[in-house]
């Protein structure tokens, strides 16, 4: 049966205005409120990402990154959100459309979704929230990998100790 009426891109749609006003959420204040932290990986090469070409070429694929204490100026727009990471110290901005996103997972609740890929036919799926980082000492950024083969890059070692 064909569906005329898009179902699947109305959830996407409706998903990704979840995500919009958790990130609002976070743009309040200096950080999520409560224990809330989100995983937001998306496609690096997507059209409308903009992140240092050094991260796009670290990252080719997909990056994950970490809201939680350390971020700066978060702005969140209809269509895409901006916020200043640090990668090695250095401070950098990023813009991300929410097109882009392939999942966000806040595992303070224990909420995740993955968003279709452009093109693959994939279904969107709540995720678990199993993201394990390595922490560091110093203030270099944490890499590990999720049981996907995802690479998520940690803040933890930003934090104030």
């Amino acid at each position: 049966m064909t569906d005329y009426i898009g179902y699947e891109a109305l959830t996407q749609a409706a998903m990704r205005g979840v995500v919009r006003e958790a990130l609002r959420q976070a743009e309040k204040g200096s950080a999520p409120p409560g224990d809330h932290h989100f995983y937001v990986t998306f496609r690096t090469k997507a059209p409308g990402v903009k992140i240092p070409e050094h991260l796009i070429e670290q990252f080719p694929e997909e990056m994950t990154i970490v809201i939680q204490h350390q971020y700066w100026d978060l702005e969140v727009h209809d269509g895409h959100f901006e916020i200043v990471l640090k990668f090695n110290r250095v401070p950098q901005h990023l813009s991300i459309p929410y097109v882009a996103m392939t999942r966000f997972v806040d595992p303070a609740v224990n909420f995740g979704v993955s968003f279709e890929k452009a093109g693959t036919g994939d279904d969107s799926s709540v995720v678990s929230p199993a993201l394990e980082t390595t922490g560091t000492d110093g203030e270099s950024e944490a890499v590990s990998e999720t049981k996907d083969g995802d690479t998520v890059v940690s803040l933890d070692a930003f934090r104030r100790k």
